[in-house]
């Protein structure tokens, strides 16, 4: 089997730009050391990605945004989102979630 040396570049290329942006800021960070305020900015980040992600899934289940009444998504979340807050249960979470999913679609 041949390489051709356009595809074989294509392929480093890639690695390379893969690569980069991942390793580049832990060798700087690693360097130096940042400002309290800094670092609870960054402690901030999770919280914010789980929440955008959460946030698509939930309000945009078919790609445009759908009321309350017509996202079994939603209405779902609103008992694990309880959960959550009063039990602090990542497991209670999910299966509250999945529950009222299931429980929502036999009625709907």
């Amino acid at each position: 089997m041949e390489v051709r040396w356009e595809i074989l570049l294509i392929i480093l290329g890639g690695a390379l730009v893969t690569v980069i942006p991942r390793v580049f800021p832990l060798i700087v960070l690693s360097k130096v050391k940042l400002p309290d305020w800094g670092m609870r900015w960054l402690s901030h980040i999770p919280v914010a990605i789980m929440a955008a992600l959460l946030a698509q899934g939930l309000l945009l289940p078919t790609e445009e945004f759908t009321y309350l009444s017509n996202n079994l998504r939603l209405v779902a979340a609103l008992p694990a989102f309880l959960t959550a807050i009063l039990t602090r249960s990542l497991m209670g979470t999910v299966i509250v979630g999945i529950l009222s999913m299931m429980l929502l679609r036999w009625l709907v």
